[in-house]
């Protein structure tokens, strides 16, 4: 067989798998399946940094629900590409990420750009292996299955350079999951049934693994049969909107210190497909029983009191509950409503500066509900996971388990480029715009319609909100003196710098009727975080 053969035999397999794109930045090895790509009609998408290529990949999942597929070449290649591999990991999306590597004679060498890729990517994947090329299609067939089975996540592949003289590498398989859902327990439905039953203030807590297999009508459907209040966690913001009689508020983010004044009430918390990942049980949970309903078995810590644990298909448990006998709560819905509209509607600083909060308004007036937000890591991530209002989660993209500065910018070109008709905007601060900077001409190449929105205070406002907390002076949080853009055009995308609520309204229009990319430069008081953001951090 021949080595073009085997480029092709790799490339036709991805394509049977419905993948169109791949983001990376090629390598001398990757050029045949550049080529074969090419051939096939598979885009490559060159991107700045190997980090953006493993987010938007990342993206690619959350939007198409097929695996993302990422590429780097050797070495320094691989290792920015871990930092986006890491973020597929941990916020549960399923990718396949290639990377070139040397040929068996080299492994283990002291020559330029050689590492162990295994070794890098053995702790941040489900599964890793060097390609065989005499079983091309078994061996993909096995990595597209490990990273979509439960909980999904990235699988790496390594290619050696000369595959006709490779061996097959040993499989690190890191699977601590089923490959399918299975019913849940009849037996322990009905303990989770007799619990409920007892229970006068029930809470349900629901997560990033709800969200992530559409469970939102079948949790509206549970709340119409038994109003229980509930609380999400950010990446699960829009199984139900903020009207609902029932929502409570936004775990860990902004203004959730009000949340204790409804779950320091409950006698039961109902976790359902609650992911520790974004906020660990004990970190929050009163002494009160637990019941987790979830794809895999509860992580818990500390004395948390795990009552019930239901592993298996979430959806088949959500319909039981629903059928059950409505269950009577003592619950006063007035005052949930109350905790909710203090925490929708935070204060403002009223000095005549723009906060972020007053940002944020303006952009959800002038963004479709159907519009798509991307958020990078930062004091206003806090801010936007709590108060900014969406339709469907997949609106509000995030990443909130791996939770990586520089999220943003590459989250949102993925968006853009899988759903050109939908109007996307990216809110990150200047601290994340600085380390995805480069990507800005990917979207000015691409001729991509996005708005970033650019909260640029001058410092890393999050962690000198938690230097205030310890009672220690600000220091290493300043990222610059002066202005921060302070030009017309940044790589020859325009660049509008504001400084109020009007400014910012035209700014954004003008954003949205641009042909490409286009940056707003929002000057804001980030001093307004103080009094948002006063939570106990990790």
């Amino acid at each position: 067989m021949k080595k073009t053969n085997i480029v092709k035999e790799l490339i036709e397999v991805l394509r049977n798998k419905g993948i169109k794109y791949v983001f990376g930045i090629e390598g001398g090895s990757w050029i045949p399946y550049m080529e074969a790509m090419r051939e096939r009609g598979i885009k490559f998408v060159l991107v700045a940094n190997e980090a953006s290529a493993g987010i938007m990949a990342d993206v690619c999942f959350r939007i198409t629900g097929t695996p993302g597929v990422c590429y780097a070449t050797y070495g320094p290649g691989a290792t920015n590409l871990s930092t986006g591999v890491g973020c597929a990991l941990l916020d549960r999306s399923a990718i396949i990420a290639f990377t070139s590597e040397f040929n068996d004679d080299q492994l283990g060498r002291r020559v330029q750009m050689n590492i162990d890729h295994q070794a890098l990517f053995e702790g941040i994947t489900k599964l890793t292996f060097r390609l065989d090329g005499n079983s091309i299609m078994e061996n993909v067939n096995a990595a597209f299955k490990t990273a979509l089975s439960e909980v999904p996540g990235p699988v790496h592949i390594g290619i050696p350079s000369d595959m006709l003289k490779s061996r097959s590498g040993n499989i690190t398989d890191r699977r601590r999951d089923v490959d399918e859902l299975n019913d849940p327990d009849p037996e322990k439905l009905k303990l989770l049934e007799n619990i409920l039953k007892r229970a006068k203030k029930p809470i349900i807590a629901a997560g990033l693994t709800a969200s992530r297999l559409n469970l939102g009508n079948k949790l509206r459907e549970l709340l119409d049969r038994h109003h229980i209040p509930v609380l999400l966690t950010p990446m699960a913001k829009g199984l139900i909107p903020h009207d609902h009689n029932c929502y409570s508020g936004v775990l860990f983010h902004a203004m959730s210190r009000q949340l204790k004044e409804i779950y320091k009430k409950s006698d039961l918390i109902i976790g359902i497909g609650y992911d520790p990942v974004e906020f660990g049980y004990e970190e929050w949970i009163p002494d009160v029983p637990l019941i987790n309903v979830d794809t895999s078995n509860a992580d818990v810590a500390g004395d948390v009191d795990l009552a019930c644990d239901i592993k298996g298909d979430i959806g088949k448990a959500l319909d039981h509950i629903s059928d059950m006998t409505p269950v009577k709560t003592e619950w006063d819905f007035k005052e949930i409503k109350r905790v909710r509209e203090k925490i929708l509607n935070p204060p403002e600083i009223r000095d005549g500066s723009l906060g972020p909060v007053a940002a944020l308004r303006v952009l959800r007036e002038k963004l479709p509900l159907d519009g798509i937000l991307t958020c990078d890591v930062g004091a206003h991530t806090h801010l936007i996971g709590q108060i900014w209002e969406v339709e469907d989660p997949g609106m509000l993209l995030m990443t909130n388990g791996w939770s990586s500065m520089g999220f943003g910018i590459p989250s949102a070109i993925a968006a853009k480029y899988i759903l050109p008709e939908r109007k996307v905007v990216c809110v990150t601060g200047d601290g994340g715009f600085l380390m995805m900077a480069g990507e800005i001409i990917t979207a000015r190449r691409l001729g991509l319609n996005v708005v970033f929105l650019v909260l640029a205070d001058r410092e890393l406002s999050l962690i000198r909100v938690k230097q205030d907390k310890v009672g220690v002076p600000h220091y290493g949080v300043q990222l610059y003196e002066g202005d921060f853009i302070n030009e017309n055009t940044f790589f020859g995308v325009p660049v509008k710098t504001v400084r109020n609520e009007k400014e910012l309204s035209s700014a954004i229009e003008f954003g949205f009727n641009s042909s490409g990319p286009a940056i707003i430069e929002a000057v804001i008081n980030g001093m307004e975080y103080n009094h948002l953001i006063t939570e106990e951090f990790k």
